[in-house]
């Protein structure tokens, strides 16, 4: 495993590194702005996503670091928390500003576990009551029989982000590229 790209679980990193020691670890950015956003009154969620946005959006992670100087400058008196957790995560959020654009579009993509849980709920909202657990198990394999036609899109550039990754990681994808 060259990267783990995980949401914001607790103890998740640390799991994952005691396991496969050699994988970077980058936690998900959307689930850390969904958790931004959970602690940002209504009034202020514009504004501050319209300055948090150079932060994550960053072509390097010093312009990054920079970006986030600024967002605690500017919010951090009235949301410490907030920048707190961008602060106290930062090792794990920043992994992806070290690789190219081909490689951060392959890891930064939709989570497909949520893809799933989100077909899931498509397919339950509108049922009320299931007359046992067997009819809703058979709704949700039909349910992952739809999801699963998305599936089989190849991921765009994966060539290219392949390519470098194995220049990223050298020696550890040999068996892959059949080097």
């Amino acid at each position: 495993m060259l990267i783990a790209y995980v949401g914001g679980l607790a103890g998740f990193p640390e799991a994952i590194a005691s396991i496969f020691p050699q994988t970077e670890v980058q936690l998900c950015v959307i689930h850390q702005i969904r958790h931004s956003m959970k602690h940002l009154a209504s009034k202020h969620q514009k504004a501050f996503m319209a300055d948090l946005k150079p932060v994550y959006r960053a072509v390097t992670k010093e312009a990054a670091e920079i970006a986030l100087n600024e967002l605690d400058a500017k919010w951090g008196s009235i949301y410490p928390l907030v920048i707190n957790t961008w602060r106290r995560k930062w090792d794990n959020l920043s992994h992806y500003f070290k690789y190219s654009e081909p490689i951060r579009k392959v890891i930064y993509i939709t989570n497909a576990v949520e893809a799933v849980h989100r077909q899931f709920r498509k397919s339950t909202r509108t049922k009320g009551v299931f007359p046992n657990e067997n009819s809703l198990l058979k709704l949700l394999y039909a349910s992952i029989l739809n999801a699963s036609d998305k599936w089989t899109m190849p991921i765009h550039n994966w060539s290219l982000g392949l390519s470098q990754l194995a220049i990223y990681f050298e020696g550890r994808l040999d068996n892959v590229l059949d080097i």
